[in-house]
């Protein structure tokens, strides 16, 4: 029995026995104070009359105070009875009378991709899916979610998604791919419901607790992610690349040719200049396809872009090339040494962090508020004891992994205070606080929730290689028969599309030098980098 009907009965119920209770009172009450002695049905007449409001007086005037002050209760009562009916029966009505009927299946809907249920990072997996023209279905069981979903202009439909039935209506057996995003227990119902609704459909489930992937496998996931562990993976890929002399992570294009990230470090060379200024492309022989600015991405970069300490270019060049220009970005004031990160949290993300410093011969001190295996300090991260405990003043990197963006960004306060020199890598729980870190004072944020969808678009799309995980940039080989005959200038690529042709591929060798003055011939394989938008309207232009 749902919550209407339940306290509908219950509403009835009291206003029946309320009924006989004052038809028995004042049926007493006119025998023994007013002596007029009258029918049991006429008591209960008076009653229902004095409540609804639809008549009174029959038996007046009473003579005693006693069915005065009867009376009075009674008219009392039945206004409360009245204003009670209200939210009882009136407004669930009228509520459900303006109230947007919402979908409960889709028809002739194929390929497309079902999430079940809405989480934050469905809302990053949703932009990937529209930016490359694929249809999707959301799954909601909470009706107010669901509603503002439907009027957001989303797709989806209201149900149970551990209901086979629900997910039936969502066409599961012809979708590309199931996304169990719930909780890590109610995942495991939703996959072994979509095995029974779907055998054959792909499904991907997103787990919180690591120890609980068995279980999803179990369950018949075919792939289980943990985001937590990637944004560990990620933050960690920043500190070791900042501090090693090594080049790290790079996409290889060609022979000897590649594409990687770089950021630019506090007291680095070209730290503080615009990227005219820095001359970067003069100075290495390396090209910069774009830059991440505060968690933005921008490309074509401006000229006058500013190269603030926390930028990440996204650069491509042969392996000396990159070499020479990670020169630039790193900073000369400060060198590996003992005790020059500082990694605050000790949970999985900051375990991940601190495996993969580990590995790399990395010295840390790990700060956290319990005093449990692998920490080193114990205390609070807003206490500026515990930093100076740690050595703040002293390190070269702090790395705040905890789940509590407010705590984090007063721990970032209070670490810029200490050392304003520091830089500061940051974890954040939700997408929405990014800026406020920013604004801060951290050099680099990745948002927990952006991460974990842009992972689930990567697992579920199958797309080329990703470049960073905090803002999505393709690495894309295509045909341009649409451009042949044209040079790369006359075809006014990076402004109409915001895409840079990195190299083409020709006559099996893949050709770096590609200036302005380059044409495009007929078989030539473009690889061109970019957003997921700017590479669909490269797409677009060169078909």
């Amino acid at each position: 029995m749902d919550t209407w009907k339940r306290r509908t009965l219950y509403y009835v119920s009291t206003l029946a026995v309320v009924f006989v209770g004052y038809a028995v009172v004042y049926d007493y009450g006119m025998t023994v104070y007013e002596n007029d002695p009258q029918p049991f049905y006429h008591s209960l007449q008076v009653v229902v009359e004095t409540f609804t409001t639809t008549g009174y007086g029959s038996d007046a005037p009473w003579a005693t105070p006693e069915m005065n002050v009867l009376v009075m209760i009674m008219d009392l009562t039945g206004v409360v009875l009245i204003f009670m009916a209200l939210p009882v029966f009136v407004v669930p009505l009228f509520e459900d009378a303006l109230s947007t009927t919402l979908p409960t299946a889709v028809d002739d809907l194929e390929d497309h991709v079902v999430i079940a249920t809405y989480s934050p990072r469905a809302e990053t997996l949703i932009s990937e899916l529209e930016s490359w023209g694929v249809e999707y279905v959301i799954v909601e069981p909470d009706r107010e979610r669901a509603m503002d979903l439907y009027e957001s202009g989303h797709s989806l439909i209201h149900g149970d998604p551990e209901s086979v039935e629900t997910l039936e209506a969502a066409n599961l057996d012809a979708a590309t791919a199931l996304v169990a995003d719930a909780s890590d227990e109610v995942d495991v119902s939703i996959v072994l419901t979509a095995r029974e609704a779907a055998e054959d459909v792909r499904v991907v489930s997103v787990v919180e607790d690591p120890d609980q992937r068995p279980y999803h496998e179990l369950a018949g996931v075919d792939e289980v992610l943990s985001p937590r562990r990637l944004v560990g993976e990620s933050l960690a890929d920043k500190v070791t690349t900042a501090v090693s002399t090594e080049l790290g992570d790079a996409v290889e294009i060609g022979a000897d040719f590649e594409i990687a990230e770089l950021p630019v470090q506090r007291g680095s060379e070209i730290a503080g200049h615009t990227l005219a200024e820095s001359g970067i492309r003069e100075r290495s022989g390396a090209n910069v396809i774009g830059a991440w600015v505060r968690g933005e991405f921008e490309t074509p970069p401006s000229p006058d872009l500013e190269l603030d300490a926390g930028t990440v270019l996204l650069v491509s060049g042969r392996q000396s090339q990159l070499e020479r220009l990670k020169e630039f970005t790193s900073s000369q004031a400060h060198r590996p040494r003992q005790g020059t990160v500082l990694v605050v949290g000790h949970g999985e993300v900051g375990s991940t962090v601190t495996d993969a410093l580990a590995s790399a011969n990395i010295s840390y001190t790990v700060v956290d508020l319990e005093d449990t295996p692998g920490v080193d300090v114990v205390g609070d991260t807003t206490d500026p004891e515990t930093l100076e405990a740690a050595g703040i003043e002293q390190a070269r990197t702090v790395v705040f992994t905890i789940a509590d963006d407010t705590l984090t960004g007063f721990g970032t306060l209070v670490a810029r205070d200490l050392n304003p020199d520091v830089e500061v890598l940051a974890r954040a729980e939700e997408t929405e606080n990014v800026q406020k870190l920013y604004r801060a004072g951290a050099d680099y944020v990745l948002a927990l929730a952006t991460v974990s969808g842009r992972m689930l678009a990567s697992t579920i799309l199958e797309r080329e290689e990703v470049i960073s995980m905090d803002k999505q940039v393709e690495v894309v080989r295509t045909t341009a028969e649409g451009l042949v005959g044209q040079t790369i200038g006359e075809a006014d690529v990076r402004a109409r599309t915001g895409c840079t042709v990195v190299g083409v591929e020709r006559d099996g060798d893949v050709l770096t030098e590609v200036g302005p003055e380059f044409r495009f011939r007929h078989g030539d394989a473009v690889i061109v980098a970019g957003t997921d938008e700017g590479v669909n309207r490269f797409t677009t232009l060169a078909s």
